[in-house]
């Protein structure tokens, strides 16, 4: 499976940046994230709950960041486990590069495989479920960058959105790729 993509995240390159690799607001972003702890440099261990179809798990797995060009970019190695559900690896190429001085293009290209009962259910469901996760982890992300943007200028600050049901197909692949790229995901 491949994923590409961007988006441009409202914020400067060196809040993007710095917020991909945070641990805690990578947490608050990620759909069914349970943990995301450094675990060495430049590596993390995640849990994340997922459910694709008929298939629910809790996927334990390891995050390692590679070609690290801060603020620029990097790229993460993941793999998990989830028991009878299967299991999933891959890398993802994670670019940031600024769009003026108040917004940052993210770009993304991963490749994943993944086994067990997760790839038998279909490639279209886990298509679209990847998608979604990623839209979701995108929105978390937007809403926590302008929380602490609005912190920081003394306005009101809105409550973070914090994505609560369980992450879909390769939630936590995606989380890693954002996150430890960002996905820092992603993170120092």
């Amino acid at each position: 499976m491949e994923l590409h993509g961007e988006r441009v995240i409202p914020a400067s390159l060196e809040a993007t940046w710095a917020a991909l690799n945070d641990p805690e607001t990578l947490k608050a972003c990620i759909a069914g994230c349970e943990s995301l702890e450094r675990s060495g440099d430049d590596a993390y261990t995640a849990v994340v709950a997922m459910k694709v179809g008929p298939v629910s798990a809790r996927f334990r797995g390891n995050l390692k960041m590679t070609h690290i060009d801060a603020p620029n970019g990097y790229t993460i190695a993941f793999d998990g486990q989830g028991g009878v559900a299967g299991f999933g690896k891959g890398s993802a190429d994670v670019k940031l590069t600024a769009e003026g001085g108040a917004a940052t293009k993210l770009a993304y290209s991963a490749r994943a495989t993944v086994g067990g009962k997760m790839a038998q259910i279909g490639s279209r469901l886990i298509d679209a479920a990847a998608a979604k996760i990623t839209d979701d982890f995108f929105k978390a992300f937007e809403a926590n960058l302008q929380a602490l943007r609005a912190a920081a200028e003394g306005l009101p600050v809105a409550v973070p959105v914090r994505v609560r049901q369980p992450a879909g197909a390769l939630g936590w692949v995606l989380a890693a790729i954002v996150v430890l790229a960002a996905i820092y995901l992603i993170l120092r």
